[in-house]
């Protein structure tokens, strides 16, 4: 998981400072000494990390950090404004273009994941009610065209191509033509890459650039590369001009240096991160939560998006009402695991909770519970589903053999689910009370 690394050592050094009664310029030069090697270490830009430590260390000797009753909380927030800083403050969102089609612009180099990040964010604006067109103008890679095809196929979206045989500048022009004829409002252009930047991949891109004018031209980079992503970076920006940046893998690079040195070093904002493979998890950026996950702060904001994105309304519904008739059942409790399970790996939904990221570092979170928990569910009838105390030691052993789980991990499942059940209850009764305004989530999960 992204900054994995880095989260623990800072944690380290946090940990110090806040055992520390009263700090002094030593201790804070030497946490630095530490944050600085961790920074390095996570492949963030050498030059950002000599800027980045002289900010921090500038506003944490001062009198208001060294006299307060707790310099080490003043030097976290200092390290976490300073993070936040670094990657460009506000979040950076889509802009759109007054003249229809808006036509966005996707760049970088072979294997960024351009075609696959044009996929998402096409099925992501779709859900917004947008008709986007993608546009397959790579016509050197070998089954390019294809795989744009099946990506724009699983989100629902169509895609332009006219084959191997034409010009990419000539497709771009003869998409725009074919948006305008559809009723397309979006036009997402996946340009061909290369293995390394030279002249004739960049004169294309020129080209069609020219030829389209597009809204946004997005670079795609791979966080796994590191400083070379950064390389990349500043190379387009400078040859072709972007206007913001998509850091894909993030989720399998556990340094992430390229997101820490991006913004700084092209001036151009990050507008998504990957961190994973399905839609959802082409994840808006914002600098402020980013800086919380790296501190193990938590991100609660995008755990709720998702928490929104994952759950369904009538679903919600029909379970709060059930609660306040106290009938909460095991095929309720298998439906809310099935919930859970649409917001992504579990481990990542975990670390968002404020506390439990730093906790969580090292720790493989197992997620085969949730297959074991469904076995056993699945093999109950309606009836013991519904009214789980009938569930005697005969019945255990048939859904014990049923699901291929031990009868006392059936009883163990039976004990969390009265818990929940109760946990539940009382939530409902909250509400009742008027503690608490009802809505989607009041409920905890």
């Amino acid at each position: 998981m992204a900054f994995d690394s880095l989260s623990a050592k800072l944690a380290d050094v946090f940990k110090k400072l806040r055992g520390v009664g009263k700090l002094t310029e030593k201790d804070v030069t030497e946490a630095m000494v530490h944050v600085r090697r961790a920074l390095l270490e996570a492949d963030v830009s050498f030059r950002i990390v000599k800027e980045f430590i002289s900010n921090v260390t500038a506003k944490a000797v001062g009198d208001e950090v060294l006299k307060s009753l707790t310099p080490g909380q003043h030097v976290i927030k200092i390290v976490n404004e300073e993070l936040i800083s670094l990657m460009g403050t506000t979040n950076a969102k889509l802009t759109f273009s007054t003249k229809l089609p808006t036509v966005y612009m996707l760049v970088g180099l072979q294997g960024a994941g351009k075609t696959t990040a044009a996929g998402k964010i096409a099925g992501q604006l779709r859900k917004q009610g947008k008709k986007p067109l993608l546009v397959a103008c790579d016509v050197y890679r070998p089954a390019a065209v294809k795989q744009l095809m099946v990506v724009g196929s699983g989100y629902g979206v169509p895609v332009f191509e006219l084959g191997t045989e034409k010009n990419p500048v000539d497709i771009a022009k003869s998409a725009l033509d074919h948006a305008e004829r559809m009723g397309n409002d979006v036009v997402i252009i996946d340009t061909a890459g290369r293995l390394h930047i030279d002249d004739e991949l960049m004169d294309e891109l020129k080209n069609i650039k020219a030829a389209v004018q597009p809204q946004e031209i997005l670079l795609v980079v791979d966080a796994m590369t590191g400083q070379d992503a950064v390389n990349v970076a500043e190379n387009f920006s400078e040859k072709i001009g972007v206007d913001g940046v998509i850091v894909t893998k993030l989720d399998s690079d556990t340094r992430g240096g390229a997101v820490l040195s991006v913004r700084k070093i092209t001036g151009k904002p990050i507008k998504f991160v990957g961190m994973g493979e399905r839609m959802d998890e082409l994840e808006a950026f914002h600098p402020d939560r980013m800086a919380n996950r790296i501190l193990g702060m938590g991100d609660v904001l995008t755990l709720i998006e998702k928490a929104e994105s994952a759950l369904d309304e009538e679903e919600v519904a029909k379970l709060e009402k059930k609660l306040k008739r106290n009938e909460f059942d095991l095929d309720d409790f298998l439906s809310q695991i099935q919930q859970i399970k649409k917001m992504g790996p579990l481990k990542n939904v975990l670390g968002m909770i404020p506390g439990l990221g730093n906790q969580l570092k090292g720790v493989e979170v197992d997620e085969r519970g949730f297959v074991g928990v469904e076995a056993i569910i699945r093999s109950m009838t309606p009836q013991e589903r519904r009214n789980p105390d009938v569930l005697n030691a005969s019945r255990k052993r048939r859904i014990s053999a049923g699901s291929g789980r031990s009868v006392q991990e059936i009883n163990q499942l039976l004990k969390q689910f009265d818990s929940m059940k109760v946990m539940f209850k009382q939530f409902s009764d909250t509400g009742k009370q008027g503690k608490g305004k009802k809505g989607k989530f009041n409920l905890p999960f």
